[in-house]
C-alpha cells in the first residue's frame, strides 16, 4: 500500500509540474511583443503539443502501473490468465521496466509457458547490460531445467554459485540436474556442500538421499534421511522423511 501511496504522490507532482510549466510557459509568450502575429499562435500550439505529448506519456506511465498491480492482485489470487494479460499489457506500453517484465516471466511460469519465458530472458537481460539479478537468473534455470535443457542449467548454476556461495537455491538445482544426467557422484557433492551450511534444507536432503538412491547405494541413502533426527525438522516433513525410507529400504 506505501508503495502504491507513493507512486501517485510522485505521478501527482509530474502532473502539478507539466501543468504549472504549461501555465508559465503561455504567460510568458503572453508577455512577448511579436511584430508578426503568427508568432504567438504558433508558440502556443507548440506549448500545447508539448503538454499534450507530456500528458500522454504519464498517462501511460499510469496505465502500466495500473496494469501491474493488477497483474501482481490477479496472481496473488490465483487468476494466471488475467495476471499474464494485464503483464503483458504493462511490457508493452513500458518495455523499458524491468520490474514489468519481471511479472510477465513469473505469470507464465505460473502458466507453464516456459518456452516463453525463456525467451525473454534476453530482453530482461538487456535491460540490466548483459546482466540479470540472480533471482531472475535462477528462476530461467527453472525453466531450462524443467524443458530437458540440462547444460544452460549448470552453466547458471555455477555462475551464481561463484557470484554467491551463500544462496542455496543454486546448489540444489545443480544437484538435481547433475541426478537427471545420471552423474550422480557431481549431485552428490551438490547437495552435501549445501547441507554442510544449511543442515535443515529439505530439498537438498531429499536430494542428496535420491542421488545415492538411483546411484545404487541405499545404504547411503538411508544413512542421509537418518541423520535428519539430529536436526529440528517440522513434523511433516519427518513423515514424508519416514515414508522416503520405507520406499527406499525396500
Amino acid at each position: 500500500m506505501m508503495e502504491i501511496l507513493r507512486y501517485v504522490f510522485w505521478e501527482a507532482v509530474k502532473i502539478l509540474g507539466l501543468i504549472f510549466l504549461g501555465l508559465l510557459s503561455a504567460k510568458t509568450v503572453a508577455s512577448l511583443s511579436m511584430r508578426r502575429a503568427w508568432v504567438k499562435p504558433t508558440l502556443y500550439a507548440l506549448i500545447l503539443a508539448l503538454a499534450a505529448l507530456g500528458a500522454w506519456i504519464l498517462g501511460n506511465d499510469m496505465a502500466a502501473e495500473v496494469y501491474m498491480w493488477s497483474s501482481d492482485s490477479n496472481l496473488r489470487d490465483g487468476d494466471l490468465a488475467k495476471g499474464y494479460s494485464n503483464a503483458l499489457q504493462a511490457v508493452t506500453l513500458r518495455p523499458a521496466n524491468v520490474h514489468y517484465w519481471r511479472t510477465l516471466v513469473e505469470s507464465k511460469i505460473r502458466l507453464e509457458q516456459l518456452q516463453s519465458a525463456l525467451d525473454d530472458e534476453p530482453a530482461m537481460r538487456a535491460l540490466g547490460d548483459g546482466k540479470l539479478d540472480e533471482v531472475d537468473d535462477y528462476q530461467f534455470a527453472l525453466c531450462s531445467f524443467f524443458l530437458g535443457k540440462y547444460d544452460p542449467v549448470i552453466a547458471t548454476t555455477q555462475r551464481l554459485i561463484r557470484q554467491n556461495p551463500s544462496y542455496a537455491a543454486p546448489y540444489v538445482l545443480q544437484g538435481l540436474t547433475y541426478t537427471a544426467e545420471r552423474n550422480y557422484p557431481e549431485a552428490e557433492q551438490s547437495f552435501t556442500t549445501i547441507l554442510q551450511n544449511f543442515p535443515t534444507h529439505q530439498a537438498a536432503v531429499e536430494g542428496l538421499a535420491r542421488a545415492y538412491y538411483l546411484s545404487g547405494d541405499r545404504k547411503h541413502a538411508l544413512a542421509v534421511l537418518d541423520e535428519t533426527t539430529n536436526y529440528p525438522f517440522p513434523a511433516d516433513v519427518r513423515q514424508r522423511f519416514e515414508a522416503l525410507k520405507g520406499f527406499y529400504g525396500q
